[in-house]
């Protein structure tokens, strides 16, 4: 231990307090034990990334939001990252001629969709594009856009946004 601390520049016992997980090293320590130790840098974050969290939305513990026409099940959202990086999962149900959008602005982001079953129109800028059950689409949100049922019957589809866009109870989103 001693030839190690020596060899990094640091003393005896703080190594001793790093090993027993007493204090936490600067990045220049740590980089310093690493390379004495011959080791590298990311062996030492090894089990960080092995312990990622999975976390699960039951059915039953889904929020929803009620909109006119439009049902937003909230499936998964991940938030525990940068703002940039946070992306929310839905099952958008949209009645016969409802409009889940605005064709005015867009906001910052991207969504992707997949249609479930029934038919919709998407308005994005000045085009129109119809999707049916099984198409998907991507686009960046800061166009002006609308989803619209053309359909009959509910259209029903996942959709993905990051960052999020629909405000569930409970959850706090900042735009």
């Amino acid at each position: 231990m001693k030839t190690v601390a020596i060899s990094a520049g640091i003393s005896e016992s703080l190594l001793s307090q790093i090993e027993r997980d007493i204090v936490s090293p600067s990045i220049d320590t740590l980089l310093a034990i690493a390379e004495v130790l011959e080791i590298d840098i990311e062996y030492l974050f090894s089990d960080l990334k092995k312990n990622k969290s999975v976390d699960i939305t039951r059915k039953e513990d889904r929020k929803v939001v009620y909109e006119t026409g439009a049902t937003f099940h909230q499936l998964s959202r991940i938030s525990d990252v940068p703002e940039d990086h946070t992306i929310e999962a839905v099952l958008l149900e949209l009645e016969p001629d409802a409009i889940s959008g605005n064709t005015e602005y867009g906001h910052r982001g991207r969504e992707l969709g997949y249609i479930l079953s029934g038919t919709a129109k998407l308005k994005y800028g000045t085009d129109s594009y119809v999707l049916r059950k099984g198409d998907s689409v991507s686009f960046s949100s800061a166009i002006p856009h609308e989803l619209k049922n053309t359909g009959q019957n509910k259209m029903i589809a996942i959709w993905v946004n990051t960052p999020p866009r629909v405000v569930f109870p409970g959850i706090n989103v900042q735009r």
